[in-house]
């Protein structure tokens, strides 16, 4: 895997997380109490002894830069790196990028010069799933592809949200359509074993996971007689008509965190007995920046199948299926239910609290007597006392200046200040 190198795609505005991405780009938003979702892609590399590492970059990626330059230093024997590619203007490319394919476009000047690079593996940055990526490697020599895609598959009530593949009984793709609709779905139900492997059997169309496999003088030559801006919708279905492109069936966890409910359901699907995303695997641990933080402090409180990262406090709490971030502090008669706590970046001292007294505003974290139920709290809240965030209406959608609700889930962006006797 020494001559491969992994070029993770950094993701774009990310609207649909919004306003977890008011801030900060989609890889840079926190998941399960501590890390970040780029920890995901760039853990599958280093575990897959895969050590050269570009991360693509352009909105909103200050802190997801801060986040890979604290986190991913290789020692100077190793030869590894990960490195940050920021969208730039030169002389003769004004533009910034304009999708994914033309991002690797742009990024050809960087990673070309690399001599004992073969491989290209193109990855997202907003994804969450465990994969080796030298199985998809033997597949690629094995099958004699030019192209390989890694491929899952889906039932048909979530196919129209993927590009959906059909296969040969080889592997190779023969077929591909961008999100089809759900009429369009009738020709493009895959026939191979691997497909049905499913204990119900649903899940019989292959949608690409946006992983790909390139040699890297095909991955340059593509690009540079392409126009495409973007892989999956362009660059990806012009290779089928032109290359040998293969199919990798992958039967593991893997979701695409793309929305705010998806968001939701990964972080809160962590809490489960069986979670289908292990963090506690040995041969494949995940990665994030090392913050040295004191073990929790929890004082009288009931906690039932939740996640609590290291440095909270928490006092007289009551906690059910819900995961709590690095360094939150709660108060007393506090109950929080399927909801996600960022935590902080960062503690209080007595001064600044008495400072927060002085301007009539809550502490850092969650103040004593509230209900949240049903909720995303991001990084850096202050919650007053006796505050209800239970979307007491039952709305679907809303947006307000300290809070919106998307699919019935209300997100608390990062720093709003949420006064005393509030009921969301």
């Amino acid at each position: 895997m020494q001559d491969v190198m992994g070029i993770v795609l950094g993701g774009g505005q990310g609207r649909r997380l919004y306003p977890l991405t008011k801030l900060r780009s989609k890889p840079a938003v926190p998941i399960a109490g501590k890390y970040r979702i780029i920890d995901i892609p760039i853990s599958n590399c280093i575990n897959s002894r895969i050590n050269k590492i570009f991360v693509l970059t352009q909105y909103n990626s200050a802190s997801l830069n801060k986040h890979i330059m604290q986190t991913y230093k290789f020692d100077i024997f190793a030869g590894g790196f990960v490195d940050i590619l920021a969208a730039e203007q030169t002389p003769d490319n004004p533009h910034w990028f304009q999708g994914t394919a033309d991002a690797v476009r742009q990024s050809i000047k960087h990673f070309a010069p690399f001599e004992d690079v073969k491989y290209i593996l193109i990855l997202s940055g907003d994804q969450l799933y465990h994969m080796d990526f030298a199985d998809l490697m033997r597949f690629h020599l094995d099958s004699g592809a030019d192209v390989t895609v890694s491929a899952i598959p889906v039932p048909a009530a979530s196919a129209s949200a993927f590009g959906i593949m059909n296969i040969a009984p080889d592997g190779r793709v023969v077929e591909f359509r961008e999100k089809p609709k759900i009429h369009e779905l009738a020709g493009l139900r895959c026939a191979a074993a691997d497909c049905n492997a499913h204990p119900d059997g649903s899940h019989q169309y292959l949608a690409s996971m946006g992983i790909y496999l390139f040699p890297k003088k095909l991955l340059i030559d593509l690009l540079s007689a392409s126009s495409a801006v973007d892989f999956g919708k362009e660059l990806f279905p012009e290779s089928i008509g032109r290359y040998k492109v293969y199919a990798n069936i992958f039967h593991g966890y893997w979701t695409d965190i793309g929305t705010i409910r998806s968001f939701y359901e990964a972080n809160l699907g962590l809490t489960g007995d069986l979670p289908h995303f292990n963090f506690y695997d040995v041969r494949m641990p995940i990665y994030t920046h090392p913050r040295n933080l004191p073990g929790s402090r929890l004082n009288n409180c009931r906690l039932h199948q939740s996640i609590v990262a290291e440095g909270c406090i928490l006092e007289g709490t009551d906690i059910s299926g819900s995961v709590i971030g690095v360094r939150s502090r709660i108060g007393g008669g506090t109950t929080i239910k399927d909801s996600i706590v960022m935590g902080a970046d960062q503690y209080e001292s007595a001064d600044d609290i008495a400072e927060n007294a002085a301007n009539k505003i809550p502490n850092l974290g969650i103040g004593d007597r509230c209900t949240i139920i049903n909720a995303i709290i991001d990084k850096g809240v202050r919650i007053g006392d006796h505050v209800s965030i239970i979307n007491a209406q039952n709305l679907q959608e809303k947006d307000e200046e300290n809070y919106c609700i998307r699919d019935e889930i209300i997100v608390v962006p990062k720093g709003a200040i949420i006064p005393s006797g509030t009921v969301i």
